[in-house]
């Protein structure tokens, strides 16, 4: 699971991909970098209507997932695709200020208490005088 903040810049009317499937796009801008990244993500079903509330240029908080899958031409190359299927998208309520941290959140690192004790030991081995 990841979380992004942005503002909304695309919204998309929902498409009926067949009798039982449907999907609407939607475009949030990262402004957190030196250079603002517009990031399509995708809602399904009954999801399609968690943009019905909410406007463009509106600061957002979008919660997806990555999802990934192989597709194998008539010719036979295989190809690879990505998707960021959002489940949940919510007004971001800070006033209209910007978002603090607009990067994508990833879950912490796991430190083993065998990796501290190796790095310290090591450091007790280094002799540079700092």
């Amino acid at each position: 699971m990841y979380t992004l903040n942005g503002t909304l810049k695309v919204k998309k009317d929902t498409q009926q991909i067949s009798d039982s499937f449907r999907k609407r796009e939607f475009v949030v801008t990262d402004g957190s970098g030196n250079y603002p990244q517009d990031i399509m993500f995708e809602l399904t079903q009954d999801q399609t209507s968690l943009l019905d509330n909410i406007n463009l240029n509106d600061l957002v908080t979008v919660t997806f997932n990555i999802r990934g899958r192989e597709w194998t031409s008539p010719q036979g190359e295989v190809k690879y695709f990505n998707s960021l299927n959002a489940w949940r998208v919510e007004k971001t309520q800070n006033g209209g200020a910007a978002p603090a941290n607009t990067q994508a959140q990833q879950p912490a690192a796991k430190i083993d208490a065998t990796d501290v004790e190796t790095f310290v030991s090591n450091e007790e081995d280094d002799d540079l005088p700092f």
